[in-house]
């Protein structure tokens, strides 16, 4: 642990002994989430694809309210730009829900959940996701895994996870760009911090996130 900042786990672990139960809550709420039906799975998926430099809040009210008056299953792409207000790309971003509706939805009705629990690992599918479905990268893909249950060991690389990964001396710099290659390495950094510190990867992530944020959301 020598390399690491000492501090820094010191406090990282004084936090989450304070917060453990209510991340150990959400956490629950993941693994039950394909409990959920494919709309509720597909809302997650649209959440994610919002998330980009915009405010997990802002998505958050943005996607409910879409669900609320069935824009987000069944309005045209111009309907769901104009419910993206407080979402940034919001342009962009419409197009992208529209066209992942598109992709999962067969017969006339939105089917995610089938193409989601098939015989991929959490890491293949991440890979089949950035690939196939547009606004989604790998900090995104990872994401929406863990949100669903499918992919709790994964990284969720934003700039906060990055920024705080630097303070612990886990990476050098953030990085200008983040390659596949590049994410894959810092993921593999964070998980053997994680491991080395003993807080869980999937806890580790929504612990730095509470501490930028304030809260333990999603």
């Amino acid at each position: 642990m020598s390399s690491y900042n000492l501090e820094r786990v010191k406090e990282l672990k004084r936090s989450y002994s304070s917060r453990k139960v209510i991340i150990e809550d959400r956490i629950d709420d993941f693994k039950r989430f394909l409990e959920r039906d494919d709309e509720d799975v597909f809302a997650e998926l649209c959440f994610c694809i919002c998330t980009p430099q915009s405010r997990a809040r802002a998505c958050d009210r943005a996607i409910n309210g879409m669900k609320g008056i069935g824009t987000l299953y069944g309005g045209t792409e111009d309907d769901i730009r104009s419910e993206l207000g407080g979402v940034r790309f919001g342009g962009n971003k419409a197009r992208y829900i529209f066209t992942a509706r598109e992709q999962f939805s067969s017969g006339g009705r939105i089917r995610i959940k089938k193409k989601l629990t098939g015989h991929l690992d959490a890491e293949g599918l991440r890979d089949w996701l950035a690939k196939n479905v547009k606004g989604l990268g790998y900090k995104e893909s990872s994401h929406f895994l863990r949100n669903v249950g499918l992919g709790l060991d994964l990284a969720i690389l934003d700039r906060h996870i990055l920024k705080n990964l630097e303070l612990a001396g886990v990476i050098e710099t953030m990085p200008a760009y983040m390659s596949r290659k590049k994410y894959l390495e810092i993921e593999r950094k964070m998980r053997a911090y994680a491991e080395e510190i003993g807080i869980p990867m999937g806890h580790l992530d929504l612990l730095l996130w509470s501490q930028e944020t304030g809260e333990v959301f999603r």
